[in-house]
């Protein structure tokens, strides 16, 4: 193979990656995974900046998708109350919905996970089983939904918790 369809094949991988870890559970930690088993380290840094573009942009999209619209989905599944619990939390106020998430866990735990929640987003991305609340997709989608994660803040969380698995593959390419 030439370099110009290399380029193009390595450009396309990177655009279908983007697109589909930005997708809730459609397993794009793994696709970036295996794009860095078949390219190696050099192409680290254009997987860590796509799944923090798709992450990014998973957060963004939740904005446009009304609560009612994910309500009714939550009660097709069959999932009342999922569904009655996001209905609450879309109708209360911004400042409102910590205070929310807080309770709906008993005792003062529920405020330690509230209080910390970036360091418990961060924790979940790389947890093996995230994959039940739609994976790193699903959980920027809820974190941009749940209106409690500020954009910048998420961003900068994503952007740590994505990046040892291609900093450890950029290394060993470097070294």
């Amino acid at each position: 193979m030439n370099e110009p369809i290399i380029h193009r094949f390595v450009m396309l991988a990177l655009v279908a990656f983007i697109i589909t870890a930005a997708i809730p559970f459609v397993p794009g930690a793994e696709i970036g995974f295996a794009l860095l088993l078949i390219f190696g380290g050099k192409a680290a840094p254009l997987v860590y900046a796509g799944m923090v573009l798709a992450l990014s942009l998973t957060y963004c999209m939740a904005a446009l998708v009304p609560v009612q619209y994910l309500v009714r989905v939550l009660s097709w599944l069959g999932l009342d109350k999922t569904s009655g619990f996001i209905a609450k939390l879309g109708k209360a106020k911004a400042d409102e919905r910590e205070t929310i998430l807080a309770r709906t866990i008993p005792s003062s735990f529920g405020s330690k996970l509230v209080r910390n929640r970036y360091l418990v987003l961060a924790i979940a991305l790389n947890t093996p089983g995230n994959s039940l609340v739609g994976g790193g997709g699903g959980l920027a989608f809820l974190a941009g939904k749940s209106g409690v994660f500020g954009f910048w803040p998420f961003v900068t969380t994503v952007s740590l918790a994505v990046a040892p698995v291609p900093f450890a593959f950029w290394i060993s390419y470097a070294g």
